[in-house]
């Protein structure tokens, strides 16, 4: 992404936001989720948040998408505030949440039926999508016949049918197996290259973010509030090598840094670098 267009209006903007949720009993108090949180992304820019669990990243996803609301500050998609879902922005969770009873083809279709496009043109969108996220050979099965990297596929291809101006993607690759996860990081990059969306990606995984990243924006512990704002500087497309280099390794420390530095994250002298992506 260029300097000209980061310094462009903000395609996304969040202000001064403030989420709390009734305690267990009524005589709790509210516990705050998130604090004072404002964040911006540009069009087209890939955004990566990193945080402990309970920080509130899912939480700020969430009213991204419009399915949960604020008590205090405005979240602008476009200089429009966001009120409610909408066909601009399109989602993808931890897990694909595919419709067992509907082929590939007719998952990725699903979101195009609602907008009732004709039937010819939801099938030509479909095989195009398979095409891009390498499927195109699996449209005709269905999701308990697919690994779970290929159904976390079809759930990208799902999200991205109704072609929505912002891509919200919620840890997407938790649940896959380590070697999985590298290859579909890869692939979400190829594809994220070829489709020019603005990305808000969270992730608990470090050397995920990034890799994926223009920006990693790293929250406290709750009530979650941003401490860093980090630009990632590497070049597009990126490959597995780039993660060896010693600028990768300076900003994994950064960040790692950065959560270290908040208290209850990390035992002081107990950071094992090769483990911090399985931290949750």
């Amino acid at each position: 992404m260029t300097a000209a267009e980061r310094a462009a209006p903000a395609f996304l903007e969040i202000r001064n936001l403030r989420k709390t949720f009734s305690g267990r009993s009524k005589n709790e108090e509210r516990v705050v989720a998130l604090n004072d949180v404002n964040l911006t992304l540009a069009d087209r820019e890939f955004l990566a948040i990193v945080g402990p669990s309970g920080c509130g990243k899912s939480t700020l996803l969430r009213m991204i998408d419009g399915l949960d609301h604020p008590d205090s500050g405005q979240i602008l998609l476009r200089g429009s505030p966001v009120t409610k879902p909408g066909l601009d922005r399109g989602v993808v969770f931890q897990a694909p949440n595919l419709l067992p009873w509907r082929t590939v083809q007719r998952n990725i279709e699903f979101g195009l039926e609602a907008k009732k496009i004709p039937k010819a043109q939801r099938r030509e969108r479909a095989d195009e999508l398979l095409e891009l996220v390498g499927l195109e050979k699996f449209g005709g099965f269905y999701p308990k016949q697919l690994s779970g990297g290929m159904q976390q596929r079809v759930g990208l291809a799902r999200a991205l049918a109704i072609d929505p101006t912002l891509l919200l993607m919620d840890e997407p690759f938790g649940a896959v197996d380590a070697q999985t996860k590298l290859v579909l990081q890869e692939e979400l990059e190829r594809i994220w290259l070829q489709t020019d969306k603005a990305v808000v990606f969270i992730t608990h995984d470090i050397d995920e973010a990034i890799f994926l990243a223009d920006r990693v924006v790293v929250m406290s512990p709750g009530p979650g509030r941003i401490i860093d704002d980090v630009d990632v500087p590497f070049e597009r497309p990126r490959d597995f090598d780039v993660r060896g280099t010693p600028e990768f390794a300076a900003l994994v420390r950064r960040v790692l840094d950065g959560l270290r530095s908040q208290a209850g994250v990390f035992k002081r002298g107990q950071h094992d670098p090769k483990a911090h992506s399985d931290e949750h």
